[in-house]
């Protein structure tokens, strides 16, 4: 394989990607997703990868203030495991005091946030800053995932007051990165979708949590961001309620889980795709080729005439995964993706 040292796209390229307005190349976002072990395994070979295979956008995350302050809080919380390591909120009469502590933005540091964005900002690069965890997976962690699930049909007024706590709290935050930082993009998660659907009805999603992520997609447009959203599992008969509520990139169109094809007919004048190779079985699996392959259908079936594509891994990259696959992955992605941008 021909070694290529690649340049990360100007600002106003991976700008023109997300606004569908013909970049030069398909962005490079979030694909040298680095997971669990994969430096144990491979160390210094990953730095070399990302010497050559540069990502595209700064991004500069921040913890969720809906969960940074839960040291202020002086509960015995009840363990469990995953994100319901530890159940917050047991009981709905903690609400209150839950909500009470919330943390103001003025008395958080950004000056190390500034000065590495006043650094990207200086390379001429696309700056993300937000956190994970939005209006289904923080409050999965403060009330556990069988609490929450029953919560949508018994305690739908709770749910209600703990999004709204939530949402104002996220829209004083996302006021203060605009403030302090400029960013270009907003980045947030909510695992939404399970392998063949979503978590919940698409008529509960847009009871309970369509509201709140409104309010987050203006408060991220007003604020001169684009809203970046990254759920696992099946999101389709969610798209049209995110791309309502404003989000403007999504990640990753879990395969096996949602249908490529479909999704990209439907909704690409709509949205710009965070289009994720497949962790699971494509990286772990194919041989090079193989994965080449896999970039080359992706971007053949998401990046269309006027853009609206990045290309990223579809979650953590973990041990196991064959180096040369994850060279294989990186490479046809910057070259097959400047060569497919070049036919328009």
């Amino acid at each position: 394989m021909q070694t290529t040292t690649w340049t990360p796209l100007p600002r106003a390229e991976v700008i023109k990607a997300v606004e569908r307005r013909s970049p030069s190349r398909i962005p490079l976002v979030r694909a040298r997703w680095w997971g669990e072990g994969l430096h144990t395994q491979y160390g210094d070979r990953l730095h070399e990868l990302e010497r050559r295979y540069p990502e595209d956008v700064v991004e500069l995350t921040i913890p969720n203030p809906g969960k940074s302050h839960l040291d202020r809080l002086s509960w015995s919380w009840q363990e469990g495991s995953g994100h319901d390591n530890t159940i917050v909120i047991d009981d709905w009469s903690r609400l209150d005091e839950y909500l009470a502590v919330l943390p103001d933005p003025a008395d958080h540091d950004w000056s190390e946030l500034e000065a590495r964005t006043a650094a990207a900002r200086a390379a001429d690069r696309y700056v993300i800053s937000g956190w994970w965890n939005l209006f289904f997976e923080l409050p999965w962690m403060l009330r556990g995932m069988e609490n929450l699930l029953c919560d949508y049909y018994e305690h739908q007024d709770e749910i209600h007051r703990l999004n709204d706590g939530l949402c104002s709290c996220y829209e004083r935050w996302i006021a203060a990165l605009q403030e302090h930082l400029q960013p270009d993009g907003f980045w947030t998660s909510d695992d939404l979708g399970h392998q063949s659907q979503p978590m919940m009805s698409p008529a509960t999603f847009h009871a309970c949590l369509f509201p709140y992520y409104q309010r987050i997609g203006s408060a991220c447009h007003e604020a001169g961001m684009h809203l970046w959203l990254h759920s696992c599992g099946n999101n389709t008969p969610l798209l049209s309620d995110l791309i309502a509520a404003g989000v403007d990139v999504f990640h990753p169109v879990q395969k096996h889980c949602m249908d490529e094809a479909t999704v990209a007919e439907t909704y690409g004048g709509q949205l710009c795709w965070l289009a994720g190779i497949d962790v699971q079985h494509i990286l772990q699996e194919q041989d090079p080729a193989g994965v080449r392959a896999e970039v080359r259908y992706l971007i053949d079936t998401f990046d269309s005439n006027a853009g609206g594509m990045c290309i990223a891994a579809g979650n953590g990259i973990v041990a196991g995964t064959p180096f040369a696959n994850i060279e294989a992955f990186l490479d046809e992605a910057l070259s097959y993706g400047t060569a497919h941008r070049a036919q328009w």
